[in-house]
């Protein structure tokens, strides 16, 4: 190759760089059209491995005989592909102060909300059912639970409010855990973060895994840097928070829409007075569903449990 040929080469790849950063999608709708492109060259849904057939920009069905699906209960949802957020929209949404306030739906005008519902890497297609039955549920092993989906790779405990994943994906959900935690400076739960990191370092970087990264990034204009290597979670680990820096005047954790930029108080700790049983704001899926009635507010969990209250049995 010649000099001036290595130059325009350069160029080249700079432009393409350029214009993958500016396709960086703005709502949760553009993000499922791009994430459809991206899913043409390896169409399979994320749980369990059945292969799509794209219908529209966005929208798919899966071919559930290719992998022994069996419909549990919601034929209608098992016939479609939906996109999934890794990290469940409820697990983001409650460290902002308009979901705290109103839920999902007082979260549309949040810059930095749209930002991670819309954030690609942490999408993937999903059978509808199984979206579903995931819900918001945490990641955990069933070794004692049965699967209920035919031969789909994939268990979920209602009770207990956990799902356990096939394991040639549990790598990429620990790797999309950690990016969103670091990205949006969000707090990991201690049981979660140890499953992450025994998951991780278990389930090394696929080249698929790769591929598709690598695509990811192009609309994105960001990386996943605990897929590329250049970060690695460790215990005490300080998330960066970056995805912030876009958004002037605004904390992942402490801001909604029109405040000073001050940051909201800490939450509290939920103790229910009938049960003597507490829940954290974060990982306790129960924190806002006890009546106000029965609710008495704890500053720390250490102080709830100088009061005679135990952790309820579905926090992670």
């Amino acid at each position: 190759m010649q000099p001036y040929q290595h130059i325009l080469a350069v160029l080249l790849l700079f432009v393409v760089s350029l214009s993958g950063m500016a396709q960086a999608p703005a709502t949760f709708e553009n993000a499922k059209g791009a994430m459809r492109k991206v899913y043409s060259a390896s169409p399979e849904t994320f749980y369990c491995g059945c292969a799509i057939q794209w219908t529209t920009a966005s929208a798919g069905y899966p071919n559930l005989k290719t992998c022994g699906y069996k419909v549990r209960k919601d034929a209608k949802r098992a016939s479609r592909i939906e996109w999934e957020h890794i990290m469940p929209a409820h697990a983001f949404g409650q460290h902002r102060a308009c979901w705290q306030a109103g839920g999902r739906k007082n979260c549309a005008s949040d810059p930095v909300f749209r930002r991670m519902e819309a954030d690609m890497h942490n999408l993937a297609p999903a059978i509808g059912e199984i979206n579903n039955d995931r819900s918001n549920f945490r990641f955990g092993l069933l070794p004692a639970t049965p699967r209920q989906h035919g031969d789909c790779p994939f268990k979920v405990e209602f009770q207990q409010r956990v799902a356990e994943p096939r394991a040639e994906i549990r790598g990429q959900i620990a790797r999309t855990y950690f990016y969103m935690h670091d990205r949006y400076n969000l707090r990991l739960s201690d049981a979660q973060e140890r499953l992450f990191m025994a998951w991780d370092k278990q389930y090394p970087v696929t080249d698929e895994e790769r591929k598709r990264h690598e695509h990811i990034a192009q609309y994105m204009g960001n990386s996943n840097p605990f897929v590329t290597g250049k970060r690695r979670w460790s215990r005490g680990y300080k998330p960066m928070g970056e995805g912030d820096s876009a958004v002037p005047g605004t904390s992942t954790a402490a801001r909604s829409p029109g405040d000073t930029g001050q940051a909201i108080a800490p939450k509290p700790v939920h103790g229910n007075r009938n049960s003597r049983v507490y829940h954290l704001p974060e990982g306790c899926p129960s924190y806002l569903a006890m009546k106000p009635a029965n609710r008495i507010a704890f500053q720390t969990e250490a102080e709830a449990r100088a009061a005679g209250y135990r952790k309820a049995g579905n926090c992670s």
